[in-house]
């Protein structure tokens, strides 16, 4: 099994859209066809709707992929 760790920019990602940004679906219509056929999962449970809200601390797996949604890391604030 290969272990992704993705760092959020934002609030949450789209399920299609990071699977397409990690390479695990070559296009975002691929993506969408995974995610409709039931080939993905989201804490354990299949995941059938395609532009489910990813945040942190949520795992996802394609095959044997997993991928382990972070939170971007937070830059203390040196300026006084």
């Amino acid at each position: 099994m290969t272990i992704h760790h993705f760092q959020l920019q934002g609030e949450f990602i789209e399920l299609n859209v990071l699977l397409k940004l990690l390479g695990l679906a070559p296009s975002g219509g691929a993506a969408k066809a995974l995610i409709a056929e039931g080939a993905v999962a989201v804490d354990g449970e299949t995941e059938t709707r395609i532009r489910r809200k990813l945040r942190p601390g949520q795992v996802v797996r394609l095959a044997a992929d997993e991928i382990r949604i972070a939170a971007a890391d937070v830059v203390p604030d040196t300026a006084h």
